[in-house]
């Protein structure tokens, strides 16, 4: 960990309830893409490729580590779409966790959306993505590469092949290299504003991605508060300057003194 990381005791930092209560499907479960064909609540789904698309997040009351805590998982909606590269299915999902007293404390909506297969052969064609704003008080650039990809799959039990399957994810699913995961764009974005912004608590995020991002090229993170200051805007980068990921972040109320 980092000097001032949080131990035992300490409240959980915001997101990091992803890495518990995780799906432990076993290996004759899993489909070729490493992926359940049913996920968690989201029933199976007619199209082969699965991605995280974005989520919103409303923080209730705190969680300290070590806590005991459960969660309730239940699927909103399911949506047919045409997109520009084909057939898309969105499965919304939210995930309710509550704490050791067994208070709400974590509101969690999140997004996937199922697509066609590429055919073999081809490349999967990425999005283009409008540039991320000049005017950006913080950046920092993230070195990305196969180990801390694993170990994050790992560390939220995410047996998908894009984020460690180099053969998979190139020579299948039409890549240039490994997926960063959605959620990984999410962890490094709040992490750069809590260095930044020690001392605000969040009420509610929300988080959008536009474009992969992969492990050919450091990831790049840019941030600032907004113009009114109850808040924050981050971005992950594309290595020609794009929007990868749009979080914004609203902060608590600060207590008067």
């Amino acid at each position: 960990g980092r000097p001032g990381d949080p131990v035992v005791g300490d409240p959980l930092p915001p997101a990091w309830h992803m890495f518990y209560c995780l799906a432990t499907d076993p290996p004759g479960a899993l489909g070729s893409d490493g992926l359940p064909s049913a996920y968690e609540v989201i029933p199976e789904l007619p199209l082969p490729r699965r991605m995280y698309a974005g989520s919103r997040m409303r923080f209730h009351a705190p969680i300290r580590i070590g806590d005991p805590i459960r969660l309730e998982s239940e699927l909103l909606s399911l949506e047919s779409k045409q997109g520009r590269t084909g057939a898309l299915i969105f499965a919304t999902v939210i995930n309710r966790v509550f704490g050791a007293g067994g208070e709400l404390a974590i509101e969690e909506e999140y997004d996937v959306v199922a697509r066609e297969a590429v055919p073999a052969g081809q490349t999967n064609p990425l999005p283009a993505s409008e540039p991320v704003p000049a005017e950006t008080a913080w950046r920092r650039t993230v070195s990305v590469d196969a180990v801390m990809l694993f170990r994050f799959s790992a560390l939220v039990f995410n047996p998908h092949r894009i984020h460690y399957d180099r053969a998979h994810a190139t020579g299948i699913e039409g890549y240039p290299g490994l997926v960063v995961h959605g959620p990984l764009h999410l962890i490094l974005l709040l992490d750069l504003l809590r260095d930044e912004q020690p001392d605000r608590p969040i009420a509610a995020l929300t988080m959008r991605a536009k474009a992969p991002l992969f492990d050919d090229a450091p990831v790049a993170l840019a941030g600032r508060l907004t113009a009114d200051g109850g808040g924050a805007e981050l971005w992950t980068v594309t290595p020609t300057g794009g929007i990868a990921t749009e979080v914004g972040v609203t902060f608590a109320a600060q207590a008067e003194a």
